[in-house]
Parts: C-alpha cells; sequence; structure tokens
C-alpha cells in the first residue's frame, strides 16, 4: 500500500510540475497562418443591398443590411459551397436600417426615422425566429450598433446628420442600451462645448453654420473593449474620437487626432487624376484623419483602436464645405508662384476645405488641407498616435493591382483608395490580422499587427464584381461553418456578400 502511495504521489507532483512549465500540455498548437482565399460570393440584390453583416453562430445565418429593400437579408451558410436565402426581416414601417450586430440568438439592428433628423431606433430581434423581442428610442440617425463582449449592454452612435437645407441639425450622441433593465441612457456632447476652443487647437473640427460642438459632432462608429467597461467613438466630420466609460454612462474625453503631413517621405500621395501617370509624390499638404470605422484590441496586455481614415467632408445644399485647391487663394510667401501649386497636374484638383487654412482671415490661404489620410492609424487606449500605415495603402495597390490603383486614379483627386472599414482576426492570442476595407479600390488590404508599431503586409484580396466594400466580419474558426477562419465583406455598389477563407 505504501508503495502504492507513493506511485500516486510520484505521479501526482510529475504532472504539477509538467503545467507549470507548460500551462496548456495537452493543447495541439494553434495554426497562425495566413492565406486567405475567394471561396463564394451571395448576390443579396442591387447597389444598397448589402451593406454591413452579422453572423449568428448557432444557427449559421449571416444578417446583412439592405438599404435598397430596406430590410435585413438573411443567407443559411451552413453549407458554404451553397449558401440559402431565407425569409428576411422588413423594417419599411420602420425606416431604413444602417447597422447590424449579434450577442447569444439577439440581432440589434439601428434604424434611422423616415425623417432622418427624428429620434431612431433599435430594435432587437431573434435570430432564430426573426421575431422581435424589443425596440428602444435612440439619438438621431444612429449610424452603427454594437454588442458589448459581455452581451449585457449596446451602444449606438447617433450621427445626428443635419436636413439638406441645413435648417434642421439634430445633436450628434451616443445611446447605451443596458439589457438587463431595459434602460436607455442618451449622451449628448454638451459638457464639451467650454472645451471646443481647446480641442480646435488641436485638430479637432466644429464648423457646421451656427453650430456649437454639441450639434456639430457627428458620431459615425463603435468600438468596445474586451472587458465590456469602455466604448470609443469615431466623430468623422470632427475629426476625433471619444471615450466613453460604459459603467458610469459618460464621455469621459474627446481625443483630437491632429493632421497627416504629406510633405514626409513615407506620406507621400498621388494629388491629380489629371497628370496622366500614377506617380506618390510629396507635397506641402496636411490630411485630416477624420476616421471611419474604428476596432479595438488587446494586444499583450495593451489596449488598442485602430482607425480607417476614409474622410469625408460635409458637402450640402444649405452649406458645403467641399471645394478644389485651385479655387484657393495662396499666400505667396508660403506657397511661391513658381512652384505652380494650383496647376491641374500638381495640387489643382486635390478637394479641400473652406474652413481651414486661412488663419489670420485675409483671404490667403497658409496651410493647404485635404480630407482623410489615406491610411490605417493605430491608437492607444489615450488617443495617442502609435503607428499610422503613411503610404502603404497606395504604395502596395500600385505595385501589385496598378490598374485598381485610387480607382484606377480617378480617385487620386479626392481620398485614394478611401480605407473605409477594419476588423482584426486573434490567432489564439499569438498573431493579430488586420483587414482594411478600400472603397474606391475594391479591395482589402490584410497586415500583420502582431506588433502595432511595426504591421507588415501580408495580400491583397478581391473578388471580381465586388464593388465598394463596405463592412467586414470575421469569423473564427471555432465558429465557422468550415472549421476555417473566415472573411465576410459587404460590398455596397454590388450589392454582393463575398467569403474568403484561411486556407
Amino acid at each position: 500500500m505504501k508503495i502504492l502511495q507513493k506511485l500516486i504521489l510520484v505521479t501526482l507532483l510529475s504532472i504539477i510540475v509538467s503545467c507549470q512549465n507548460n500551462s496548456e500540455p495537452n493543447l495541439s498548437p494553434v495554426d497562425t497562418s495566413v492565406n486567405f482565399t475567394h471561396k463564394t460570393t451571395i448576390n443579396v440584390g442591387g447597389e444598397g443591398a448589402s451593406e454591413i453583416t452579422a453572423f449568428d453562430k448557432v444557427s449559421k445565418k449571416l444578417f446583412t443590411v439592405n438599404v435598397e429593400s430596406d430590410e435585413i437579408s438573411v443567407n443559411n451558410i451552413s453549407n458554404l459551397s451553397a449558401p440559402i436565402r431565407e425569409t428576411s426581416i422588413d423594417l419599411s414601417s420602420y425606416g431604413s436600417p444602417n447597422s447590424v450586430a449579434i450577442s447569444d440568438g439577439k440581432l440589434a439592428v439601428a434604424v434611422e426615422d423616415h425623417i432622418k433628423q427624428n429620434p431612431g431606433k433599435v430594435l432587437v430581434f431573434s435570430t432564430a425566429d426573426n421575431s422581435l423581442l424589443n425596440q428602444y428610442t435612440v439619438g438621431a440617425l444612429p449610424d452603427m450598433v454594437k454588442f458589448s463582449p459581455d452581451g449585457k449592454t449596446i451602444v449606438s452612435a447617433n450621427e445626428g446628420e443635419p436636413s439638406d437645407d441645413y435648417t434642421n441639425d439634430p445633436e450628434g450622441s451616443v445611446s447605451i442600451i443596458n439589457l438587463e433593465n431595459n434602460t436607455v441612457t442618451t449622451l449628448g456632447f454638451t459638457s464639451f462645448n467650454n472645451q471646443e476652443a481647446a480641442l480646435e487647437s488641436k485638430g479637432f473640427r466644429v464648423f457646421g453654420p451656427g453650430a456649437d460642438l454639441a450639434k456639430d459632432v457627428e458620431p459615425e462608429y463603435v468600438a468596445i473593449s474586451e472587458d465590456s467597461k469602455t466604448a470609443w467613438v469615431s466623430l468623422q466630420e470632427n475629426n476625433g474620437i471619444a471615450k466613453i466609460n460604459l459603467q458610469t454612462k459618460t464621455i469621459e474625453e474627446i481625443y483630437p487626432l491632429g493632421y497627416k503631413d504629406y510633405s514626409l517621405a513615407n506620406n507621400s500621395i498621388d494629388a491629380s487624376d489629371k497628370d496622366d501617370v500614377t506617380e506618390l509624390k510629396n507635397w506641402p499638404v496636411k490630411g485630416i484623419y477624420m476616421p471611419d470605422a474604428i476596432v479595438s484590441v488587446k494586444i499583450n496586455g495593451a489596449e488598442y483602436v485602430i482607425s480607417a481614415n476614409e474622410g469625408d467632408s460635409r458637402d450640402y445644399d444649405g452649406f458645403s464645405e467641399e471645394v478644389r485647391m485651385d479655387d484657393l487663394v495662396l499666400d505667396e510667401t508660403v506657397f511661391p508662384a513658381s512652384n505652380d501649386y494650383l496647376n491641374k497636374i500638381n495640387l489643382g484638383r486635390l478637394k479641400t476645405t473652406t474652413t481651414l487654412g486661412d488663419a489670420n482671415n485675409d483671404g490667403k490661404v497658409e496651410e493647404l488641407f485635404s480630407y482623410g489620410a489615406r491610411s490605417f492609424s493605430i491608437w492607444y487606449a489615450n488617443g495617442s498616435l502609435v503607428y499610422d500605415s503613411g503610404n502603404s495603402i497606395a504604395t502596395e495597390t500600385l505595385a501589385q493591382t496598378p490598374d485598381r490603383f485610387n480607382d484606377g486614379d480617378k480617385r487620386s483627386d479626392d481620398k485614394g483608395a478611401e480605407p473605409e472599414s477594419v476588423e482584426v482576426l486573434n490567432l489564439g492570442n499569438q498573431r493579430y490580422i488586420l483587414f482594411v476595407g478600400l472603397e474606391r479600390n475594391d479591395q482589402v488590404l490584410v497586415y500583420d499587427i502582431t506588433n502595432p508599431t511595426a504591421p507588415q503586409f501580408l495580400q491583397i484580396l478581391s473578388h471580381s464584381g465586388d464593388e465598394a466594400p463596405e463592412g467586414l466580419l470575421v469569423i473564427s474558426a471555432d465558429d465557422s461553418p468550415t472549421g476555417k477562419d473566415l472573411l465576410v465583406v459587404s460590398n455596397e455598389d454590388s450589392g454582393t456578400i463575398t467569403i474568403f477563407e484561411n486556407n
């Protein structure tokens, strides 16, 4: 008996030592290879039929914002070789959908009112049978909706866009829906009105006619931390990101994003669509980051926010800031006439704003600005810049797909490839893969961001017939119907959903 007890004790000690030396002794290593290839394409409809998609891992269904039909289109992808179109969710009586998200059998849909300046709604449906479970009134024009990782909260970014004549400009806001007690807290930005000057001095923009900061901000996109305690919301037109405490339900900070310097070597751009060449050059121009989609990711214990720096101008009948640079009068002490900057083959065609650049109000511009940054950026949780991709998007697309560069050079005068969307795939906490959707190039670029200070370009994804990728969605191998990681791309202009698989 004593011998048996000793054998048991030795065995137990051996197991303990093994576990200490190897925390996962019996787990097979995670496959961290990356090679995405086209798997299938689903034709949803025409333009606007495929904008944002969410996935239900239980039913293996895709739920897609279909603005063309004011519905959520539903496709079962249990068999990726033969997706099945199922009964859609009709939203025409409520308004027009803008975003979807899924958590634990619940589908949240952000719906703008028929009059988009009126309060909107977040509708919650069952993914099992499409039945309506609840509805919540939120701010005007809810443009993006997201569940917290713990599934207890829904956050909507309510853009609050003005009417076309700019006579009705509702405040932008953020709504926090507590699913445990069915309460809605909608946060405005009035408390930041007294910080407007300080924020503007760091690159934040408040420029609508007669608007204060609270009325001018236009929340665009939501990212939520892994612990469900913090949200970040991009304020695209304003060139900032807001940080929100989901526990206290307060907006804690607004982070102005400043400007990107296109005179620096790695920030070169093609600024003209009329120069008959596709060539990257440095110019005395500043890019306004103006992020659209953002995503949060935790790498080695540090929280990061990643932005797609698309850019967006205000161009309404009642107010427009958008002109081309050849409409400006330049200060010749800064921009010598001999450099011929406003020639259409130089900077003359580049789109700019009337709201920046003439600091002394003498009618002559001392600084030049353009929309977006033609890049993705990685920010710390406090809004400071970790990394910007510089001219990487332009360099890689020009080298590998020159016919697609800046949409065949047609968008060089505007915002280039227009990075619209971002998504991250976590491969076993060992490797982090970033996908960047390029709206004008009809492509998705893939980067390894395991080291956030030095991302590495991997590949370009595209599929013939797909136009304007609007939404990106990662489906992990654990949830995927094929057992492999998937990337789902919702293409707005072509009305298609294309799925790439990691092989």
